[in-house]
């Protein structure tokens, strides 16, 4: 049997991934109502719910000479006050204040020596509100098992009932030595093959549906080679980056992304496509890059998460390449050339074979998974990461007080100047824009040209039925090699 603890092949790519100026952690600042709690309070809070996240308090342990995939292994020096800390804003305590303080603490690596996660609580943030920074390496979580994570430390009530405290104190299990990890790895590579001609065996009983299976995940793996075969083409976006970090946030209504997508059609997401490439366009027009039929790449990553596997840690994702078409100028005639190109997407089944090799990277040796890493970080496969991750649709809280907006952040890989991450929650959709400090010094006025871009949506879809542009308007769009 493999180690449950071991790192899938996809967790540990975003080892492999991590470089001085590229830090795989995903993170969020989310903003609360109220007088803040004590650091105190925060700490109890969180150390009587950690039973229910053991990984909280596992730190990575690596095979000797790289001959397998790091487990998680209880830290025996586990200490809470290191993972959650206590600052404050400086006057006046406004949003500008708390998205500078929020890009600093994003700039820091997270000490692969200890459990890969931080909380800051950081009080001075004015109207009677504060805020929590979050910090997570994408080795223990992806999108959704992290909305998982939250909904597990906060509450969904201002009143809720009291946590089962755990049935005994939690103590660490005894460290294995550098011998065992080896023995360890050396044995589940001899023996979990076994597991797999079992299953062939299992799935050889149903061909006509092991065909079908199989049929469709090598089309889908085609379909995605093909895919990356076509490079990104160049943009500001991709430049050398550094360690330090912008981080800016949009706020919208998930509500109003719905009515653009029943009156000009697509999914919510196809709104959120259109949105960012309508803001991305208006950006670089307002710095002299032409943008006439230009389509710009976005890799979106897409949970395949099963129902049963939610509240698992680990990533459970694959991938699409998603076209945007920045140089369309009319908003519904780019929401038409979206919806268009990524229902063609899905039925090529490029997510599907993303899935498969995904999976496959599971049997891949650490040293080809490194190199497979290093390899995607030098290719320009995609000129930025968007990410729409959904959040609960009620309230969280946090000792009684009300979580008012998350504002989610996505990290930036080699060559990647820019990453933007949606997360819906209660009602809201909101958008976090995350730079490279030196490379988009004016991140605002992207955030700006992301409200403009979503207010053209909506004034679009509310021009009446007639006003719905045909899939076949769109005019064709080129990328260039």
């Amino acid at each position: 049997m493999a180690n449950p603890d071991r790192l899938t092949g996809l967790d540990s790519s975003f080892l492999h991934l991590e470089r001085d100026a590229a830090h795989m952690h995903v993170a969020g600042c989310m903003v609360f109502e109220g007088s803040p709690p004590s650091y105190d309070e925060l700490v109890e809070e969180i150390l009587c719910r950690l039973h229910l996240v053991p990984r909280y308090r596992q730190r990575l342990a690596f095979v000797p000479l790289n001959q397998g995939r790091p487990v998680w292994v209880d830290d025996p020096h586990f200490n809470i006050t290191y993972h959650v800390r206590h600052t404050a804003l400086p006057r006046p305590g406004g949003e500008d204040e708390l998205k500078l303080l929020a890009g600093r603490v994003f700039s820091q690596a997270l000490d692969r020596g200890r459990p890969l996660w931080e909380l800051w609580l950081v009080e001075g943030l004015a109207d009677d509100r504060f805020a929590v920074l979050s910090k997570t390496h994408h080795a223990l979580v992806d999108g959704i098992s992290g909305v998982d994570i939250a909904t597990v430390l906060f509450d969904s009530s201002p009143d809720p009932l009291p946590v089962a405290p755990p049935e005994q104190d939690w103590v660490p299990r005894p460290l294995p030595s550098s011998a065992q990890l080896l023995a360890d790895a050396m044995l589940e590579r001899a023996t979990v093959p076994g597991e797999l001609v079992r299953g062939v065996r299992a799935a050889l009983r149903g061909p006509r549906q092991l065909g079908a299976r199989l049929g469709e995940g090598l089309v889908g793996v085609g379909a995605m080679a093909w895919a990356g075969l076509r490079a990104a083409p160049p943009s500001p976006f991709n430049v050398r980056i550094g360690p330090h970090r912008r981080f800016t946030w949009v706020k919208g209504q998930l509500s109003e992304f719905k009515a653009v997508k029943d009156s000009l059609g697509g999914t919510v997401n196809d709104v959120v496509l259109a949105a960012v490439a309508g803001a991305l366009g208006r950006y670089m027009r307002l710095h002299g890059h032409d943008t006439e039929e230009l389509l710009l790449r976005a890799m979106v990553p897409v949970s395949v998460r099963a129902d049963v596997e939610r509240g698992a840690l680990g990533n459970r994702v694959a991938a699409m390449w998603a076209p945007l078409p920045v140089g369309i100028i009319d908003p519904a005639e780019r929401l038409s050339t979206i919806r268009r190109e990524m229902e063609g997407i899905k039925d090529s089944g490029q997510a599907v074979g993303a899935q498969v090799l995904t999976e496959l990277s599971g049997f891949a040796p650490p040293t080809i998974i490194a190199q497979a890493a290093r390899l995607q970080a030098r290719q320009r496969l995609f000129n930025l990461v968007v990410t729409n991750v959904p959040g609960p649709q009620f309230p969280l809280y946090v000792l009684g007080r009300q979580l008012e907006a998350p504002y989610p952040m996505v990290p930036l890989a080699e060559n990647t100047a820019l990453g933007i991450a949606i997360m819906s929650y209660n009602g809201q959709l909101n958008f976090g824009l995350n730079a490279d400090y030196d490379a988009l010094d004016d991140l605002e006025r992207l955030a700006d040209e992301l409200r403009a871009s979503i207010e053209e949506l909506v004034a679009a879809a509310g021009q009446g039925p007639g006003s719905t542009p045909s899939l076949a308007s769109a005019r064709p769009v080129r990328t260039p090699e």
